[in-house]
């Protein structure tokens, strides 16, 4: 099997040397000559242009485009140039789905064919595997199934879900072909918003514990017109180790996840996360995401928080909370307190 990867940034290089561990033969290329040269010496074939690329690869080719999003659409018009009818690209970055739609349409008039892969994995991937969630026609899909296998993590130690017996399906696998063009994405979209709420609640719990101990501070006895005293300091008196207890948690409790384990990493290397800011920063999915529930009328309400926490982080409601402090300083005379 053979395929184009262009893109050798995080994800794209690391998916190349998974797939070349698999006997997948890689013909890659990137703006970055360095990224490129960096991985002919483990193996692959280099190219030097996109015109270069394509024609290292045999037709039908399929090339892999492991690309922002916002640069999609211009690589895919530059592609046209080169490549030909039953030709595949395959858009492996984080799409808006409504995108795939189109540009599997549009493709097709002139017989290219386009497969939209969600992939998760991030930095770990190439350890770990990359989860797949993938839109496209069935008969280009199914060609592809020795790329997506190599890809994707395998059964490993994980145990099969009641129920399941026989041969292992694709999904055990970590691999899942979700439909039409544009499914891919829409179902790692929904996963995005997915992760945007489970980082929230960990953040949200390991924030209070943090604050466990505030009956300790001067502050929390504070009687004046602008504080909501703390009723019983007494009662918050605990320090915890946040160190601790994100690791307690990743044994045996219901809330175990990789998500927490990468916290309990991060709070290990640094407790108080101070080489951090805390601007969080949201990369389309969350607000896709939320769009997409709006349009369908479904309910989202954890989804859209976290959400709208993340614009937060940044600043956003700086001027909101300035025109709430000043309109408790003109019906009351309030102050800001400050601290």
């Amino acid at each position: 099997m053979q395929i184009g990867m262009i893109g050798l940034g995080r994800m794209g290089a690391n998916m190349s040397r998974r797939l070349m561990q698999a006997g997948v033969e890689c013909v890659v290329y990137d703006r970055d000559s360095a990224a490129v040269s960096e991985l002919q010496r483990e193996g692959a074939t280099g190219a030097n242009s996109l015109a270069d690329l394509v024609s290292k690869l045999e037709a039908p080719r399929h090339i892999w485009m492991m690309i922002p999003a916002a640069y999609v659409d211009s690589l895919i018009e530059e592609l046209q140039e080169y490549i030909q009818a039953e030709d595949t690209l395959i858009d492996g970055g984080n799409s808006y789905y409504k995108d795939d739609i189109s540009r599997a349409s549009q493709l097709a008039k002139n017989k290219i064919h386009y497969v939209d892969v969600g992939t998760s994995g991030g930095v770990w991937g190439k350890e770990r595997g990359y989860c797949l969630m993938i839109g496209g026609e069935q008969k280009i899909v199914d060609q592809l199934d020795p790329v997506f296998k190599a890809l994707a993590p395998g059964m490993g130690n994980i145990p099969r879900t009641e129920g399941r017996s026989g041969e292992a399906s694709q999904a055990e696998q970590g691999y899942l072909h979700c439909g039409a063009p544009g499914a891919g994405h829409f179902v790692k979209m929904v996963h995005n918003g997915i992760e945007y709420a489970l980082m929230a609640a960990y953040a949200e719990g390991l924030n209070l514990l943090k604050h466990a101990n505030i009956g300790k501070s001067a502050d929390s006895h504070d009687v004046d017109a602008e504080t909501t005293p703390l009723r019983n300091p007494e009662e918050f008196q605990f320090d915890i180790n946040l160190r601790d207890v994100a690791e307690v948690w990743r044994r045996g409790s219901v809330i175990g996840s990789w998500l927490l384990d990468l916290t309990a990493n991060a709070l290990n290397k640094n407790p108080q996360l101070d080489n951090f800011s805390g601007h969080v920063s949201d990369s389309g999915e969350g607000r896709w995401t939320n769009i997409a529930a709006i349009e369908a009328g479904v309910p989202v309400h954890v989804l859209s928080a976290a959400l709208f926490d993340r614009f937060n982080s940044r600043g956003e409601a700086n001027f909101e909370n300035r025109i709430l402090s000043a309109m408790r300083y003109e019906f009351g005379g309030h102050h800001e307190k400050k601290g």
